[in-house]
């Protein structure tokens, strides 16, 4: 199974590390395709005063020092079309904002570069309709064909991270993953699942207890990959601590999406 997984944003370079060399097993693992994730700039808060990051040139030379170390593979997100280049040859996926999940422009800029594109589906879209912005990446890309297996080989992926539900709660209908699965592959994002946006105090909310039964859900329906934000202490990080998972709590959680896929073979 395809797994991202990292920090939510790159606090130091120290921090950064010290996730990362916890991550080492799941490279390892040859049943696993890893992608090593963190975010140079957090583009998207709730307040001004919100950490952000450490920038495109800081953030881009840390993940290539991650990169140097530990030989993963890495996702970032990128918020502006004049970021797609000198992002895309950094790192081996191109992530699309929610929120941005339409951009015209992005989304081609992101296609024109040698990286698989991950389109996160926006928190206010029929998932049906994420079938347009994975057309807008084939189409740049020159593919003759449409379809799952089409944006499989073009190295276009879609990621469910839940549909807002009233004010400040999102929810995840599993239908969703099926919907899109029909014309790409499906990445579930369990951390971004469970956040409560804007619901503490200028700052994301969360429900990290969620995360697991949400994710044994996605892996009995069938997903692609599993995203996962994680950190050593997520009640310190300075974004989205709410809903990350500590590290050893991760390793719970993709042991049983194992042993569920495993039961699902059989």
């Amino acid at each position: 199974m395809i797994l991202i997984a990292g920090p939510c944003v790159i606090e130091s370079r120290e921090s950064l590390f010290r996730v990362a060399k916890a991550l080492v097993k799941y490279h390892e693992d040859e049943s696993i395709d890893f992608y090593f994730k963190s975010s140079f700039d957090k583009a998207n808060r709730t307040s001004i005063g919100s950490f952000r990051g450490p920038g495109l040139q800081e953030g881009l030379k840390l993940l290539g020092e991650v990169r140097g170390e530990f030989g993963f593979k890495l996702l970032t997100d990128i918020h502006d079309y004049t970021q797609a280049k000198p992002v895309g040859e950094v790192v081996d996926v191109l992530q699309i904002p929610a929120f941005l999940c339409r951009q015209t422009d992005l989304l081609v800029a992101a296609a024109n570069t040698k990286c698989v594109v991950n389109i996160k589906k926006g928190q206010f879209l029929n998932p049906a309709d994420m079938k347009y912005s994975v057309q807008k990446v084939l189409d740049t890309r020159g593919a003759k064909l449409s379809g799952y297996e089409a944006a499989k080989e073009a190295g276009v992926w879609l990621t469910e991270r839940g549909s807002t539900f009233g004010y400040g709660n999102l929810v995840v209908d599993m239908r969703a993953l099926g919907i899109m699965r029909e014309f790409a592959p499906v990445i579930f994002d369990a951390t971004h699942s469970v956040q409560m946006p804007g619901m503490a105090e200028g700052k994301s909310g969360g429900k990290r207890e969620f995360v697991a039964p949400l994710a044994r859900a996605a892996a009995a329906v069938g997903v692609d990959g599993f995203f996962f934000e994680t950190h050593f202490n997520p009640c310190e990080a300075l974004c989205d601590g709410p809903n990350m998972l500590d590290l050893e709590q991760l390793g719970v959680v993709i042991d049983s999406i194992k042993k569920i896929q495993n039961a699902l073979r059989i």
